[in-house]
C-alpha cells in the first residue's frame, strides 16, 4: 500500500514548531506533499530540508513568504515538473511528481479574495488545471491531484453554506467548476467512501471554531479513471494540529515499488 497525505500547512517553518516533523516521523507517510509553505528552501534549516528517511522538492513563488509547495518522499520520483504557464508558476501552485506507476499533482489554488477579486485568475487556474490532468490521464497513468482546492464543492461540505454563498470558496462559479471537473470523469476520494456531513478539513483560526468544527472541506485528492481500480481509502485527519488546515489522505492499492 502507498500512502499519500496532503496538507496545508500555512507556513512550513510555524507547523514545524508545532511539532509536525515529530508528527511526519511517527506516520510515516510514503509522501506528504504540502501547500502554502511561505518558504524558499534557502531559508530552511537542515532538519526541514530533508526529514530522516524522507527526500523533498519544493516550488517557490517569486515573492518571499508567500504560496509555494512542496513534497516529502520515501523515493525520488523519476521526474518532477511545473504546470508551465507563468501566470501560475510565479506563485509556486503546481508541483508535478511522476512516479514509476502514477502521477502526483501538487496544488495550491488561489483563493478568489474578498468580492471575488481573484476570481478569474482562481478560474483560469481551475481551467489550466483540467487541462494538464487530462494530459496527464492521456499517458495511460493512475493520476493524483491533491492540495487545498479553496473550495467548499457542495452544501455538506461546509458548516454554514447559506451563510457563505457570496463568500471565496463558495461562490457559484467555483462550485459549477468542481461540477465540471467532476463531471468529466474524476473523482472525489472522500465523497467515493463517505456521504456523512460534518467533515471538514479547514477552520478559522478564531477562538473556538476548530472545537466546535465549524469548518470546510477545501482539500482533497481527486484521481482520474485509471486510479479508482487502486483506490483503497480516503479519510481526513482533524486531530492533527498545527495549520488552520489539517491533513487528508488517500491509500492506493499498489506495492512501494510503484514510486
Amino acid at each position: 500500500m502507498i500512502k499519500l497525505l496532503s496538507w496545508n500547512v500555512n507556513g512550513i517553518r510555524a507547523v514545524a514548531k508545532k511539532g509536525a516533523l515529530e508528527w511526519l516521523a511517527q506516520y510515516k507517510p510514503d509522501v506528504l506533499a504540502m501547500q502554502e509553505t511561505k518558504a524558499w528552501p534557502e531559508q530552511l534549516d537542515a532538519e526541514l530540508l530533508a526529514p530522516a528517511g524522507y527526500y523533498s522538492f519544493f516550488v517557490t513563488a517569486q515573492k518571499k513568504g508567500y504560496s509555494g509547495c512542496a513534497m516529502y518522499v520515501k523515493k525520488k520520483p523519476q521526474a518532477l515538473a511545473i504546470l508551465g504557464d507563468e501566470d501560475f508558476d510565479n506563485e509556486g501552485r503546481v508541483q508535478i511528481a511522476h512516479f514509476k506507476d502514477f502521477t502526483l499533482v501538487n496544488c495550491y489554488f488561489p483563493n478568489a479574495q474578498e468580492l471575488g477579486k481573484r476570481l478569474k485568475y482562481k478560474l483560469a487556474f481551475c481551467r489550466a488545471i483540467h487541462k494538464k490532468m487530462d494530459e496527464l490521464s492521456a499517458e495511460g497513468k493512475p493520476v493524483v491531484l491533491c492540495g487545498d482546492y479553496n473550495i467548499a464543492h457542495k452544501p455538506i461540505d461546509l458548516a454554514r453554506p447559506k451563510d457563505n454563498e457570496k463568500n471565496s470558496g463558495y461562490l457559484p462559479e467555483e462550485r459549477a467548476w468542481m461540477d465540471t471537473f467532476l463531471a468529466s470523469g474524476y473523482v472525489d476520494t472522500f465523497r467515493h467512501f463517505c456521504a456523512e456531513p460534518e467533515h471538514f478539513s479547514w477552520w478559522s483560526y478564531r477562538y473556538g471554531v476548530r472545537q466546535r468544527n465549524i469548518g470546510w472541506r477545501i482539500d482533497y485528492h481527486c484521481i482520474n479513471k485509471m486510479c479508482t481500480g487502486v483506490l483503497k481509502s480516503a479519510s481526513i485527519l482533524p486531530e492533527v494540529m498545527g495549520s488552520d488546515h489539517c491533513p487528508v489522505e488517500v491509500v492506493l492499492n499498489l506495492p512501494k515499488t510503484a514510486l
